[in-house]
């Protein structure tokens, strides 16, 4: 099942099965643990390989996503954005998790809120769930429905730890949220870790008007953009609420996939 984890960057344990590549200085240990772990989950990089190139191409291919000089060296400035919040989903296209642009099929696209969070009060979370479709659903011809009972085509919710999905939270500050692109069973479902605080914006902790846009694009089948304004962009973003909207690139994306909104309005 394809997967889109908004997170930060998660160490896992082992070490390094490579030397360095032309090693960069003031780098340490702990820096490259994280940059193998993190080129592992976004770039298809693979330690068995046993060679020194394969971790250079892909911290080259890094370096071409977000838009940086290419070198092939794990600079400061790389390490920073490893250890920025992120969504799981590859960064580069031959890896991606949405390599056939999974799109749904109906007009009506139905959503159902199965359980919401201590941090806000529950119509608060309705209205911030029908605010982020609204944004992609002013773009498109589809129209969404909310279900409160049955099954739905995206299930959206707030779990700890193992729930169901073979892909468990693991506590504060590391995965926030994942979200399943179009398909049947878990196909389309959005699922937010409890363990983060969650905010309406209007108070310290995750915004979780962004975090739903963000996952509710991959819910419509939208793969990451390499476009730092985009809401699909691959890091967390904050900044003001009350100006929060799509960028071009989120609406040519979701256009490419459903075409555009009739200008009467109609869907």
């Amino acid at each position: 099942m394809r997967l889109a984890l908004l997170c930060a960057v998660c160490l896992l344990p082992g070490s390094l099965a490579l030397p360095l590549p032309r090693e960069a200085g003031g780098m340490s240990e702990l820096h490259w643990k994280q940059a193998q772990d993190y080129l592992k989950r976004f770039y298809s990089y693979d330690p068995e390989t046993k060679t020194t190139n394969s971790l250079e191409a892909r911290l080259k291919e890094m370096e071409k996503f977000f838009r940086l000089p290419i070198t092939g060296i794990l600079s400061p400035r790389l390490v920073e954005i490893m250890q920025k919040p992120r969504c799981g989903v590859p960064d580069v296209a031959e890896y991606s998790l949405f390599p056939e642009s999974p799109r749904w099929t109906s007009k009506v696209v139905t959503y159902r809120i199965i359980s919401y969070t201590r941090d806000l009060l529950p119509t608060i979370v309705d209205q911030l769930v029908a605010k982020a479709l609204n944004m992609w659903g002013r773009e498109i011809p589809l129209r969404f429905k909310r279900v409160r009972w049955g099954v739905a085509d995206i299930m959206l919710g707030f779990a700890r730890g193992a729930h169901g999905d073979y892909y468990p939270f693991d506590g504060p500050g590391n995965t926030l949220a994942h979200a399943f692109a179009p398909g049947p069973g878990l196909g389309g479902d959005a699922h937010f870790d409890e363990d983060e605080r969650w905010s309406d914006g209007n108070s310290i902790g995750i915004n979780f008007l962004y975090a739903a846009t963000h996952e509710l694009g991959h819910s419509l089948g939208l793969g990451h953009s390499s476009d730092p304004n985009a809401v699909m962009y691959p890091t967390y973003g904050s900044g003001s609420q009350q100006n929060f909207q799509l960028s071009q690139d989120d609406i040519e994306g979701i256009q490419k996939l459903y075409g555009k909104r009739s200008k009467s309005g109609k869907k």
